[in-house]
């Protein structure tokens, strides 16, 4: 999966074959944009047109600009995936939301860059 980052909006990132186009849509928000282009350097361009358009029109309608994730993750596990989370972090020193915060973080590192 390619990304792409601007102003703390994120953007997953295709290569459309059929039309020879890099279709991007940013990502973490419920609020659907879109943009594309034939080139790479193109392709940043229209990403950093379309957060600086979506803010304004956020702006121009009277509503705040969706930000990306809170912070706060509410995960529903198995209750032996729990247990063995909540014995690892004891065994770390840590208690079950720093421990989680910091494998969430590396294998976020890992997936993503």
């Amino acid at each position: 999966m390619n990304t792409m980052a601007y102003r703390g909006f994120h953007a997953r990132v295709a290569f459309d074959p059929d039309d020879g186009l890099f279709v991007g849509q940013l990502s973490g928000i419920n609020d659907v944009v879109g943009f594309h282009a034939n080139t790479v350097a193109g392709l940043t361009e229209a990403f950093h047109e379309a957060v600086e358009d979506y803010v304004a029109t956020c702006e121009a309608v009277g509503k705040a600009p969706e930000k990306p994730y809170s912070g706060k993750v509410m995960l529903r596990v198995a209750p032996e995936v729990h247990a063995r989370a909540a014995l690892a972090a004891r065994l770390a020193g840590k208690s079950l939301n720093p421990w989680g915060e910091e494998v969430l973080a590396e294998a976020s590192r890992k997936a993503v860059g």
